[in-house]
């Protein structure tokens, strides 16, 4: 019974440790490009596996959260930052469908080998 009850236990246990990433998106009223995104990207997000590892978070340009660290000064928008503790570990500057998607996507995968 017990063997059971600690896989269970490691099963719960598993999701929280992939969720130590958080993509922030910076966006701005009357962004065309956020717009766009949130036409096209938004719904699907949570559903794929990028999505998944690093739950969206929406911020304004203008009113930056304090506990995040950004590497450098936000120019565009949007522009999704991924975040781990608090510290960015990397950042895709605009939205383009052809592009989007393999950058967030190598982001997560560095980030999660190590590399990010």
């Amino acid at each position: 019974m017990r063997p059971i009850l600690l896989a269970a236990t490691l099963a719960l246990a598993a999701p929280a440790a992939a969720q130590d990433l958080t993509m922030v998106m910076v966006e701005q009223a009357g962004c065309i490009y956020c717009q766009r995104w949130d036409a096209e990207a938004a719904p699907g997000w949570p559903n794929t596996e990028v999505g998944r590892a690093a739950p969206l978070r929406r911020v304004d340009i203008t009113a930056l959260p304090d506990d995040v660290a950004f590497a450098s000064t936000l120019v565009f928008t949007p522009t999704f930052v991924l975040v781990r503790d608090g510290a960015e570990i990397g950042r895709v500057e605009g939205y383009d469908p052809q592009f989007f998607w393999p950058m967030a996507e190598r982001l997560v995968t560095d980030a999660r080998d190590g590399d990010g």
